[in-house]
């Protein structure tokens, strides 16, 4: 279920700009990696790359290939709405649509791709999508209360439970744990430590910590200053990216000497 992602050579502009320069990177399924730099260095940006999100704002375009299986998603005979299918995201603050009820929620995705579902099927996905995402239990009794009546780390989850519910081959997190208490944050991160079971995951994070906890591999990315590129300075195991990073410019981000 889970797919391979390869990224060749990609440059990522906004209008003129150039945001992020000349990066190739490989994710492999059933892994969790971790993008991690100083902020404005192009982590999001790049990561909005990998399901074509980066173009749906104005000026936003690409060059170079986005590879999954084979398939070149920027190919010109690719629909990017079924890229987003095959490639769920999950953003910095939790985005439940706050008029649908919490079941609604976990549909939403389904419904937007015109998919009719009959209402055993519906129950069905809603369970397990819930299940999936490690709230079924605390949420089973009040599926038609409004997603927004949750906390805010149960409504991260329940945006991790609307992601799957569609049955993506890849998910992305950006910064998914920024705006929640420690609490909440280690139960995102049990969370992904199960998911990679089934997915492809790729985070955002500026905690360390974090990085080191739930990933397999790590990739530092720079900026060299206001108005350049971010690049991608290494990428490797998380473990020896943490213990013996190849360049300093990653050890003193690491180790807290800047950024």
């Amino acid at each position: 279920m889970s797919k391979r992602i390869e990224v060749n050579d990609l440059n990522v502009y906004y209008g003129d700009f150039r945001a992020v320069a000349d990066v190739s990177l490989t994710m492999e399924p059933k892994s969790v990696t971790a993008f991690i730099g100083p902020s404005g260095c192009g982590k999001s940006t790049f990561l909005r790359t990998l399901n074509r999100m980066h173009e749906v704002i104005p000026g936003g375009r690409v060059e170079g290939k986005v590879v999954m299986d084979g398939v070149d998603l920027y190919a010109p005979d690719v629909d990017p709405v079924e890229v987003r299918g095959q490639v769920g995201m999950v953003f910095q603050r939790p985005n439940p649509f706050p008029t649908m009820s919490i079941a609604e929620n976990v549909l939403a995705g389904i419904r937007l791709n015109n998919r009719r579902i009959a209402k055993s099927d519906a129950a069905a996905i809603v369970e397990e999508s819930l299940r999936g995402a490690n709230l079924w239990n605390e949420v089973k009794d009040r599926l038609d209360r409004p997603g927004s009546s949750l906390s805010g780390g149960q409504q991260q989850r329940l945006c991790i439970a609307r992601a799957i519910a569609v049955k993506p081959q890849v998910v992305l997190m950006d910064e998914p744990c920024s705006a929640l208490d420690p609490i909440s944050t280690l139960a995102i991160e049990d969370l992904i430590e199960e998911l990679k079971n089934d997915y492809t995951i790729v985070i955002v994070t500026h905690n360390m910590q974090q990085a080191a906890r739930v990933s397999d591999r790590t990739a530092f990315f720079n900026i060299e200053g206001a108005g350049k590129p971010g690049r991608l300075v290494e990428v490797g195991d998380t473990s020896m990216m943490f213990s013996a990073p190849s360049q300093k410019a990653t050890e003193d981000y690491i180790s807290g000497r800047f950024g």
